[in-house]
């Protein structure tokens, strides 16, 4: 990743909260659990959060985050001691709770039997806290770990305040200075109260909830307006959600400077590129460019199985072919593209820290150091459910906002293994009979995201009183919020058993149909 920051300078103006990352793979869902909440946050790795960062930046409150690292360990992460400095509350979440412990004079150690990882149950201690306010209507609270160390003695001033088996100190409190630290994880969705901490957090800090998607717009806009000046942009329009919202925002701000260039690689959808050229053509009224580099692409991807070679050849010609169109239309300056928070976090270790590098993504990790153009990335800081909500905030009918993500690598990456025309044809139909079948038994609302994946073996089967050896398939279809993480959908067998034979039935090179049941994690959506 860049120095770009998660979230842009000219959001000053808001209640600021600052969220320290100290390398959890969930820290962007403390991110997202805030804005639920209409509070403006930007997410800054610990190692470039520095006294005069904190000075400048001035938060009204700071949450430190997990994070793999172990606090007794010798040069492991912190904070500078100006975060308890500022009189602003304080929120230590499992890493962030123990670095805040040892810090404020108490002890962290690594006993072995006291690790808890999954579900677990606190019970509240004798004392209640506003912190808390809303749990408890029972015995005890359904919390997340994901803790080998544990706190063993409390910081001066410190009380316990609710406790686990194996976290005696499970939610620990300094109520005069409001800095709190926990053992769990409340930002994930396996704490069902986690929300209800965030608001308790949020009111004693004094947020009002001032951040909105229509404030959004309005300083998204006038930042594009004075990055870009009056140069040319060109726009990398893929149809989807994020790239169309992406090319709608900017064309609102710089209007006649923008283009929009629809590049068919050859690894697209059933009839898609038809159906994105006219919707643009026919509704949006952006001028389009239609860059048919089929040829360029499935050549360059021929003999080609390493999905993450596939992404940096995808990233690099994308990036020639922008190129081209730039100097066709006198000269664009700026490249604009719709990378999402949830690609950010995935494609690299965020900011130089110490988390850990999950798959690049073509429009982050796929592009080329030189690559002629300077990047406008409106919806950088935004998860996919925010950019929906801000596609209605910029007009954008619900019938295509509501449309399923597809990937920039396109099929290519629904193609483990090396990539044929042959396969990729196959892939088409099938993954149209798929998304039909869905949008028949009145599911395409519900679930997340769909596809068909052609697997890389074949496998013999009969069909008539022959012996076929065709291709096996696929089916993905996963419930999710943000993006971040999914869980399969529990499709009835009659739906299954229905599809399959459609599939089987009407697309020859398949023999066989499976489908995908692992949730992300472990998984990740795409299969590649």
């Amino acid at each position: 990743m860049t120095d770009t920051p998660i979230a842009p300078a000219h959001q000053a103006d808001h209640q600021k909260m600052l969220i320290v990352d100290f390398g959890s793979q969930v820290t962007q869902l403390i991110a997202r659990r805030l804005r639920e909440l209409n509070v403006y946050c930007e997410i800054h790795p610990f190692n470039r959060v520095t006294d005069a960062f904190l000075d400048d930046f001035a938060p009204r409150a700071i949450v430190l985050s997990g994070g793999p690292a172990s606090v007794p360990d010798a040069g492991s992460p912190r904070p500078p001691m100006r975060v308890f400095e500022m009189g602003v509350p304080v929120l230590g979440i499992c890493y962030g709770q123990q670095v805040m412990m040892q810090m404020l004079g108490g002890e962290v150690v690594r006993t072995a039997g006291t690790a808890e990882f999954g579900r677990a149950f606190i019970e509240p201690a004798a004392d209640r806290l506003e912190l808390l306010h809303g749990w408890f209507h029972g015995a005890r609270e359904q919390v997340w770990m994901s803790h080998g160390d544990h706190v063993s003695k409390l910081a001066p001033g410190f009380a316990p305040y609710a406790t686990s088996p194996g976290a005696p100190f499970a939610v620990v409190a300094d109520p005069d200075r409001r800095f709190f630290g926990m053992q769990f994880h409340p930002e994930v969705h396996h704490t069902p109260n986690g929300p209800k901490l965030f608001e308790n957090f949020c009111a004693l800090a004094g947020f009002t909830g001032d951040w909105t998607m229509g404030a959004y717009r309005e300083q998204a806009i006038a930042a594009i307006r004075e990055q870009v000046g009056d140069a040319r942009v060109i726009c990398a329009l893929s149809g989807g959600v994020d790239s169309s919202v992406a090319a709608v925002l900017i064309h609102e701000a710089i209007g006649d400077q923008l283009t929009c260039v629809f590049v068919d690689h050859g690894l697209l959808r059933k009839d898609e590129a038809a159906e994105v050229t006219g919707m643009f053509r026919d509704h949006m009224n952006l001028p389009l460019v239609v860059a048919d580099e089929s040829e360029l692409f499935l050549g360059k991807l021929e003999g080609v199985s390493d999905p993450e070679t596939k992404r940096k050849i995808i990233g690099g010609l994308f990036i020639d072919v922008f190129d081209k169109h730039a100097k066709e239309i006198g000269g664009a300056e700026f490249l604009a593209q719709g990378t999402l928070y949830p690609d950010v976090i995935e494609s690299v270790s965020f900011s130089g820290g110490p988390s850990v590098t999950i798959k690049s993504h073509h429009n982050v990790g796929g592009l080329p150091e030189k690559m002629g153009m300077k990047l406008v990335e409106p919806l950088r800081e935004l998860f996919k459910d925010e950019v929906r909500a801000l596609g209605r905030e910029l007009g954008l009918p619900d019938r295509f906002i509501g449309r399923h993500p597809f990937p920039g690598p396109g099929l290519a990456i629904r193609c483990p293994g090396e990539i044929t025309r042959e396969k990729l044809d196959i892939l088409r139909e099938a993954d149209a009979i798929f998304i039909d079948q869905i949008r028949k038994h009145g599911l395409y609302d519900t679930i997340w995201q769909a596809f068909v994946a052609i697997l890389p073996v074949r496998t013999v089967g009969v069909m008539g009183d022959g012996r076929t050896y065709d291709f096996a398939c696929a089916l993905r279809a996963v419930t999710s919020v943000d993006g971040m993480t999914a869980d399969y959908y529990p499709f009835d067998h009659d739906f299954l058993g229905e599809t399959a034979t459609r599939i089987i039935n009407s697309v020859p090179g398949i023999n066989r149909v499976t489908y995908d049941i692992t949730s992300k994690p472990p998984g990740t959506i795409e299969w590649e």
